[in-house]
């Protein structure tokens, strides 16, 4: 009996050692009015509310732009470049010469006005319009002085009607729009897919300015996703690099980066090998969170303190469910405190080696 007193008087008297704080170490602050951050216990009652409030400026979650469907054909864009065959059968021909009954036109550049030079005709508008269009407007251009001229038209695709893949698949480059239906899954798909290592891939599309982002899972499980292209679109593949850090008494101690776009508590205590089984208070799980100064509210709508603190507790049914809806943010501090309990198991371990006492923990 002298023996466990004195391994039940020794927590007391001395700090054991181990590897994560206790609760009451971190939150011993709380209540004075200088703590400098507040609590929140989580619970089913309230995590609805608490899904609600003020986010984190840049809280990682994805904007996709709208699936706007586009011509069949493409639209010729200034750079492009055009192909003209003008066929003439007539003898005395303004175009051909000798037996020649075509004349080609190899290279002509879509000007910044949207022109592009035709004999006699000089500079022809043809920007914004389909190969066919165009084409059509240069052979009717031409039956005033050439009446029997028919026209043939290739297009080759110049920046504003290319897209860059930049990075994240076997074969980034640039590639030609065949059509204004391209779309993003189809380019990946020419780029020989998303490279195979790479952690939680990421799409990130970059046009006129804005950047959209979707995680490749959601991009490939929803056909509604698939968006055309737009000329000048830049395409990057790359991973996710959204984390929270994991410290205490878990499987690791390190940043934890998401694999997938919303993980909740729960799952996150998972991600970081579960909760060790003899230093873990259940009744201690803190998510560690810094909110905006514009985020804070003192009416219940949003953070009562720039800095708060999320408690768990992870032995009761209710606390389990709160756990499963509580979502984590980037940057968010998961810790698994130490159990008051764990210092006695480990000075009761220091006796029995001293003493030879074996088999002895409270309960046991």
């Amino acid at each position: 009996m002298s023996v466990l007193a004195l391994a039940l008087a020794l927590p007391t008297a001395c700090t054991s050692p181990r590897g994560a704080a206790l609760t009451s170490e971190i939150l011993r602050e709380q209540d004075k009015p200088d703590a400098g951050y507040a609590v929140m216990p989580v619970t089913r009652a309230n995590v609805s509310a608490l899904q609600k409030w003020p986010g984190v400026a840049g809280n990682g979650t994805y904007h996709w732009i709208g699936n706007n469907r586009g011509p069949d054909s493409p639209v010729i864009r200034t750079g492009d470049q055009i192909d003209l065959v003008i066929w003439d059968n007539q003898e005395n021909s303004l175009l051909a010469s000798g037996n020649e009954k075509s004349v080609n036109m190899k290279g002509l550049q879509v000007s910044t006005s949207g022109t592009i030079f035709v004999p006699y005709l000089d500079e022809v508008q043809i920007r914004g319009m389909t190969p066919d269009q165009a084409r059509r407007h240069i052979q009717e251009s031409l039956a005033p002085i050439v009446p029997q001229a028919q026209v043939q038209l290739a297009l080759s695709a110049g920046k504003q009607n290319s897209v860059d893949l930049v990075s994240g698949v076997e074969t980034p480059g640039t590639y030609p729009l065949p059509d204004r239906n391209y779309s993003i899954l189809s380019l990946i798909a020419q780029g020989g897919g998303i490279n195979k290592s790479m952690r939680n891939p990421l799409v990130r599309l970059q046009r006129n300015g804005g950047s959209y982002a979707i995680p490749a899972s959601a991009l490939f499980e929803d056909p509604r996703k698939n968006v055309p292209l737009r000329g000048n679109d830049k395409v990057i593949v790359e991973e996710d690099d959204r984390y929270f850090t994991a410290l205490g008494a878990t499987g690791k101690e390190e940043l934890v980066y998401f694999t997938k776009e919303n993980v909740t508590a729960l799952e996150s205590l998972s991600m970081m090998g579960g909760l060790s089984e003899y230093r873990a208070n259940l009744k201690g799980v803190l998510v560690l969170r810094e909110y905006p100064a514009e985020a804070v509210r003192y009416n219940g709508s949003g953070p009562a303190s720039e800095r708060m603190v999320f408690t768990f507790d992870l032995t009761s049914a209710d606390g389990l469910f709160a756990a499963r809806k509580f979502p984590i943010q980037p940057e968010d501090t998961v810790i698994a405190t130490e159990s008051p309990l764990s210092a006695t198991r480990t000075i009761l371990g220091l006796i029995g080696t001293v003493f030879g006492v074996v088999n002895v923990a409270p309960g046991g």
